[in-house]
């Protein structure tokens, strides 16, 4: 199957790919998603997957024998088999039907697969307004300068060994934020820079890794990066701090955008508001 423009271009609400998160409006073509039932097929990573840093295999894939691919709706189901396994389906369409379709779907699959958890996730356009669910942004870094921001931000291996040596009870107090498994890659030597706000001798905020990639253009990305801060010392402008050192980072090294997605409402997405990113929609993850 090979998808057709005409039929999917009009429900692309927001730039949601499956297997591939967000990608930028100007990437956005219908061979990303021919590309993606291509490596359902072969199993590898797509030379532009942000998921290609961490190496290994790739754990979600398109099951591609049970898209529905029509002319005013697309469903494209994915499967992951880590931990208790998930179905997604992709739903795309303007009509609100359209998600019970994807929950019948991902339920039945879900059966079929023998796995635990079934979802529908639906992308929607930066006019709704702001659901439930995550908002899709973006950075330019051609628009205007990223001027580091100064205080006590830098790369975790500048710091002295003492406070290098904090990283590890940081990391596993922001567990749930995904630091525990950022710095096991640290340790590994199989990620980029970490950036680290550090205060009384000890590391107290992260941002990273920093990575610049080419997307499925050639233009270079600033990819994802962990982000956290212990809650004990949040409201005293670390974050912004750790944020802006990251863009300046990215903008220093070549990036020409970076896409984040931040929980509605949290942290994140109101310290992205308040630094004037764009908001290209949201993706919203149901129960099927």
């Amino acid at each position: 199957m090979f998808f057709r423009w005409d039929w999917l271009r009009p429900v692309l609400t927001a730039p949601v790919v499956p297997t591939l998160g967000p990608v930028h409006p100007g990437a956005l073509t219908v061979g990303i998603f021919d590309d993606i039932l291509r490596a359902a097929v072969t199993g590898d990573f797509l030379p532009y997957d942000k998921d290609q840093r961490w190496g290994g295999e790739k754990d979600e894939t398109v099951l591609s024998g049970d898209v529905v691919h029509q002319p005013e709706r697309t469903l494209i189901p994915t499967l992951t088999l880590r931990g208790s396994g998930t179905v997604k389906v992709f739903a795309y369409g303007h009509r609100d039907s359209v998600v019970d379709e994807a929950a019948e779907l991902a339920a039945k699959l879900a059966t079929v697969h023998d796995v635990v958890n079934a979802r529908v996730v639906r992308p929607l356009g930066p006019e709704t307004g702001s659901p439930r669910g995550t908002r899709i942004q973006l950075k330019d870094f051609t628009a205007r300068p990223c001027p580091a921001p100064g205080g006590p931000v830098r790369p975790v291996t500048d710091w002295p060994a003492a406070v290098q040596e904090t990283f590890a009870p940081f990391a596993a107090a922001m567990a749930a934020e995904g630091l525990s498994f950022l710095h096991a890659r640290m340790s590994a030597g199989r990620c980029g820079p970490v950036l680290a706000a550090v205060a009384e001798d000890r590391v107290v905020g992260a941002i990273g890794p920093m990575d610049v990639r080419p997307d499925a253009i050639g233009c270079p990305q600033l990819l994802p990066q962990y982000f956290a801060v212990l809650p004990e010392v949040r409201g005293q402008g670390l974050g912004r701090a750790l944020w802006r050192a990251a863009m300046h980072w990215g903008q220093s090294h070549g990036a020409a955008y970076q896409l984040l997605q931040t929980e509605v409402g949290g942290p994140s997405d109101r310290l992205c508001q308040s630094e004037g990113l764009a908001s290209l929609g949201f993706s919203r993850t149901t129960r099927a």
